[in-house]
């Protein structure tokens, strides 16, 4: 889930408050989408992206929105089972790294890790996974910063 500082490597940005998710595909499958500090809205270079659009514009009005977009296998074996138990939190909820690491038989630090290693952010909710106690954790391998500003919003977004 960390960010490319550069816009122009992306199929399209869409602007949200306080940061930009952006998009990047090729004609058939999304390859990423990530966070980026706030800026101009990028228009869509092609049908997917546009439709990337549309959904994570109807995210952004309604957080109970479920997506459907043909996101590109991609990571290890174990980050693949990790963010498949991630997709199945419900919207309005939240898990910890060490419930997922219980279910997964694994560590809460693997279980971080796969975190931050997300390639598909919002779409893939990462940020419905705090720490221990109810804390924010980290936040696409970042402790600090915009991006748990972006997870605090995520989360107030979601009633969480």
């Amino acid at each position: 889930m960390s960010a490319s500082p550069d816009p122009s490597c992306y199929q399209a940005v869409v602007s949200a408050p306080g940061f930009s998710l952006a998009v990047r595909c090729d004609d058939d499958e999304i390859e990423r989408i990530a966070f980026l500090p706030a800026g101009a809205a990028v228009t869509p270079g092609n049908a997917l992206a546009a439709e990337a659009v549309r959904q994570l514009h109807a995210y952004l009005a309604d957080a109970g929105f479920v997506f459907g977009l043909p996101l590109r296998p991609s990571g290890t074996h174990f980050q693949r089972r990790v963010w498949q138990q991630i997709a199945a939190i419900p919207t309005h909820q939240t898990r910890t790294y060490g419930e997922l690491a219980r279910a997964l038989h694994n560590a809460p630090r693997a279980v971080g890790q796969a975190c931050g290693a997300n390639p598909f952010a919002v779409v893939v909710p990462c940020h419905r996974v705090l720490a221990s106690g109810g804390g924010l954790g980290g936040f696409a391998r970042q402790n600090g910063g915009f991006l748990l500003d972006v997870k605090r919003w995520l989360l107030a977004h979601e009633g969480c």
